[in-house]
């Protein structure tokens, strides 16, 4: 077959040889434009200086002045340690308060309700070996609210015994309180009971998405490890259904909405009071999620555009950010977990 022949005129030409220029000299300003952030290593200190444990929840005080921080009694285990998980830090990062010793053994998701106590969950579901201090100490698979000087002020689950009944959970992984004072509980972590529930303010439950002990499901509205949740500013909740590599949004009947799947492999989500979504993909790569990388999506929780990416350019270390935070400014704050890291992203860039 005779193939056919391309014929460009000079003014064709010249058009294309100035497209090409232009697109290379914009090029690196665009790819610039995708980062506008410059990270700070192992930000924040503790009192003492000791070492900061695995960073497991972030949020920022409502003062606009403070950031708070659960980590893991400066290891990656709280059952038997006397050290307080809980810490307030400053702009500068130094702690200026520190609570919850003795109340948690193995710490995992973190909200605050719009009184400012605390809420944090136990998130090692049976079976799990990181668990077993805290079952041992009567411990493990609730999920607990504190008040801003530690005192416990409630209790959901029965301590240290897992179930999948409305009073038991199974290594609940993460807990939200939305703006009328209903609880929502992921439970539960890995191997955990794979639902979504929500609870009166009293703790009565009012509504299971999905569940059942290792209970794994592809199905829409049902889950694979649902690691965290979060609600926007129309009261829509987002769920990282991080082991199937999505985003399942749901109203506050349970309905399905939509399902995203552009913010690749979600461990944690955060979505601001201008709802600017966060999203940390801790865990895409070959072993999870071939053919994405591991980093900060940011986007619209609106129309769900991700419009900048703070890649992880490190060589992976088990799992990176799974849990993160912004403050007014617009900083992000994360734990990498894997490399038991906690960091600041200051945005440098409008």
């Amino acid at each position: 077959m005779k193939r056919p022949h391309l014929h460009l005129s000079r003014s064709n030409f010249t058009s294309l040889v100035i497209l090409a220029t232009v697109t290379a000299l914009l090029a690196p300003s665009l790819t610039a434009q995708e980062n506008p952030y410059q990270v700070i290593y192992n930000w924040g200190q503790l009192p003492g200086g000791r070492a900061m444990g695995v960073v497991t929840g972030v949020q920022p005080d409502p003062d606009g002045e403070h950031i708070w921080v659960l980590e893991r009694c400066s290891t990656n285990q709280c059952a038997g340690s006397d050290l307080h998980p809980l810490h307030k830090l400053d702009r500068q990062g130094n702690t200026v308060k520190s609570i919850g010793a003795g109340v948690f053994a193995w710490p995992h998701g973190f909200d605050m309700d719009r009184d400012g106590n605390f809420w944090i969950t136990e998130g090692a579901p049976q079976g799990d070996a990181r668990g077993e201090p805290g079952v041992e100490r009567g411990m493990g698979h609730q999920v607990i609210k504190l008040s801003q000087d530690g005192e416990v002020l409630m209790r959901l689950g029965e301590a240290g015994v897992a179930g999948d009944d409305a009073m038991h959970f199974n290594g609940p992984a993460a807990v939200l309180v939305a703006p009328n004072n209903e609880i929502w509980v992921a439970d539960g972590h890995r191997g955990g009971n794979n639902r979504v529930m929500k609870f009166s303010p009293g703790g009565d439950l009012l509504l299971q998405l999905g569940g059942g002990v290792q209970d794994t499901s592809r199905e829409s509205g049902r889950f694979n490890d649902p690691h965290d949740l979060k609600m926007d500013s129309q009261g829509r909740l987002f769920v990282a259904d991080r082991g199937n590599n999505r985003i399942q949004i749901f109203n506050q009947d349970g309905e399905l909405l939509d399902i995203w799947t552009q913010f690749g492999r979600p461990s944690g989500i955060w979505i601001d009071e201008n709802d600017k979504i966060f999203v940390a993909d801790g865990m895409s790569g070959e072993q999870w999620n071939r053919g994405w990388q591991r980093g900060i999506r940011i986007g619209d929780a609106t129309s769900g555009y991700v419009t900048e990416f703070i890649p992880d350019y490190e060589v992976p270390t088990g799992s990176g950010i799974e849990f993160l935070a912004s403050d007014a400014e617009g900083n992000i704050y994360a734990g990498q977990v894997g490399r038991q890291r906690f960091e600041k992203y200051e945005r440098v860039r409008p």
